[in-house]
C-alpha cells in the first residue's frame, strides 16, 4: 500500500503540525508492506528561524519532498500567497503517480483542500486529520469587513473538502458537535496530540518540592499571534508579579510587535528568539512554572492546545488562561494545573497563587498520553482504511 501524505509542515520545522506528521511517519514507514510519500514545505513556521532540510530526500524508506515557498509572514494574504505555491507544486509533483490513499493532516482548511483535490483527481481514498476548525476561527481572529467577504468561501472550501472523505480524525472532542452537525455520514476518529519521546525521555520520576529561589520563573514557548492574545493579558499580569515571578516568553509570530510595545516599562518580562527543541527542554526544565494563554474567542473554546502535553510530561505547574474543553481537559486530567479565563489578569494573579511549586510526576498523564502510542494506533486506523477502501 503506497500513502500519499500532504502536511504543510514536517521535520525539522518547529511546530505541532511537524512533530504530528513526522511521528505518524515514524510509525506508518514499520508497518509491513507500507511505502510512504510526503509532500510538505521547507521549514517557514517561523521567519526568525531556520533549519536546513533537503528539497527532496528518500531516508529510511521514506521519499520526502519539501517545497519552497515565497517569503512570507503570518498576514492572511502571504499565508494564501505561501499555500498557492504549495497547492500548485503538490499537484505537479503527483502528476502521473499512483497511490492507493491520500492522507492530509490540516489546521488552517487549505491542505484538507489540496487532498480533496488530489484524492479527488485520481478517484483515492482520503483520511483527513483536522487540528483546527478554520471557518470557525476566521470570524474571531479577522476583521468583521474581510470576514463578511471570505467566509462564505471558506464554507464552501470546507464543505468540498470534508464531503470528500469518509473517514476524518479530529484532535479535540470539542471539535465534535461543529462536524457531526454539518457532516453526520462522516466516520471520526479522536487520535489527539501526544507527549513526544524527546519529552518522555526527560519526565521527572520523583518529585522535587524544594523552592530554588524567591522570584518564580514562568515560561511560554510557542507562537506569538493573535490565537495566543499574550498581548492581552501579559503586561497587566506581569505587573501584578512583580517581585513574584518573571517571565521567559520564547517565540515569534504576527503578534510579537505588539507585545513588545504594549511591555513597555515591564522589567519582569523577557522575550526570545525561536529555539530547538533540545534547547527548549532545557528551558523548561529551568522554569518554575509552564505559562499557557489563548485569546478570549468562542472558536479557541473548542480547541485543546498540544502545547498541554508536552508541559504537563515535564512535571512543572501548569499556569492556563484558557476555557471550554481545553480549561476542563486540564482540570480532570493535568494535576497541579490552575486555570483562569483568558485575558483575566486578576483571576490570573490569584490562580498563580493556587499552584504548588516544584516538580511532580504525572504518571498517569504520560502512560495515557504518549505520542507513541496514540500515533501507533492511528497509523493502524489510516491502514485500515486504505484496505477497507482498496480499488
Amino acid at each position: 500500500m503506497k500513502i500519499l501524505i500532504l502536511t504543510f509542515y514536517y521535520a525539522p520545522d518547529l511546530c505541532a503540525g511537524s512533530f504530528r506528521t513526522t511521528a505518524l511517519v515514524d510509525k506508518l514507514k514499520k508497518i509491513p508492506g507500507v511505502e510512504v510519500e510526503v509532500i510538505t514545505t521547507l521549514p517557514n513556521r517561523y521567519a526568525s528561524f531556520s533549519a536546513d532540510a533537503p528539497a527532496h530526500e528518500i531516508k529510511d524508506g521514506i521519499e520526502v519532498h519539501r517545497i519552497s515557498l515565497p517569503s512570507h509572514k503570518s498576514g492572511m494574504l502571504d499565508q494564501v500567497k505561501a499555500f498557492t505555491a504549495f497547492y500548485r507544486q503538490a499537484v505537479t509533483l503527483t502528476k502521473g503517480k499512483d497511490y492507493d490513499l491520500v492522507f492530509a493532516t490540516s489546521s488552517r482548511l487549505f491542505t484538507a483542500f489540496l487532498g480533496a483535490r488530489v484524492a479527488s483527481s485520481k478517484k483515492l481514498p482520503l483520511y483527513l486529520d483536522i487540528r483546527d476548525i478554520f471557518v470557525d476561527t476566521i470570524k474571531d481572529v479577522l476583521s468583521p469587513k474581510i470576514t463578511w467577504l471570505v467566509k462564505p468561501l471558506f464554507s464552501l472550501v470546507e464543505s468540498y473538502s470534508f464531503r470528500k472523505t469518509d473517514r476524518i480524525n479530529l484532535v479535540s472532542k470539542g471539535f465534535a458537535g461543529y462536524f457531526s452537525s454539518r457532516y453526520p455520514k462522516t466516520e471520526y476518529r479522536w487520535f489527539t496530540n501526544g507527549i513526544d519521546n524527546e519529552f518522555l525521555a526527560v519526565a521527572p520520576q520523583t518529585a522535587d518540592t524544594s523552592q530554588k529561589n524567591s522570584i518564580s520563573t514562568v515560561l511560554y514557548a510557542g507562537n506569538i499571534g493573535e490565537g495566543q492574545g499574550l498581548h492581552t493579558i501579559l503586561p497587566k499580569l506581569a505587573k501584578r508579579l512583580e517581585g513574584k515571578a518573571k517571565f521567559r516568553i520564547i517565540g515569534d509570530g504576527g503578534r510579537k510587535p505588539l507585545l513588545q510595545n504594549q511591555l513597555d516599562g515591564v522589567t519582569n518580562v523577557e522575550l526570545l528568539p525561536p529555539v530547538g527543541r533540545a534547547e527548549l527542554i532545557k528551558e523548561y526544565q529551568n522554569a518554575d512554572v509552564l505559562f499557557l494563554h489563548l485569546n478570549d474567542y468562542p472558536a479557541f473554546r473548542k480547541v485543546l492546545p498540544s502545547k498541554i502535553f508536552e508541559y504537563a510530561a515535564l512535571g512543572k505547574p501548569v499556569w492556563a488562561g484558557v476555557s471550554g474543553y481545553a480549561a476542563d481537559f486540564l482540570k480532570e486530567e493535568v494535576v497541579n494545573s490552575s486555570v483562569f479565563y483568558p485575558g483575566n489578569d486578576e483571576q490570573g494573579y490569584r490562580s498563580f497563587d493556587a499552584l504548588a511549586l516544584g516538580v511532580r510526576p504525572r504518571g498517569e498523564f504520560i502512560s495515557k498520553f504518549s505520542r507513541e502510542q496514540i500515533m501507533t494506533e492511528m497509523a493502524y486506523d489510516i491502514v485500515e482504511f486504505g484496505k477497507k477502501n482498496e480499488r
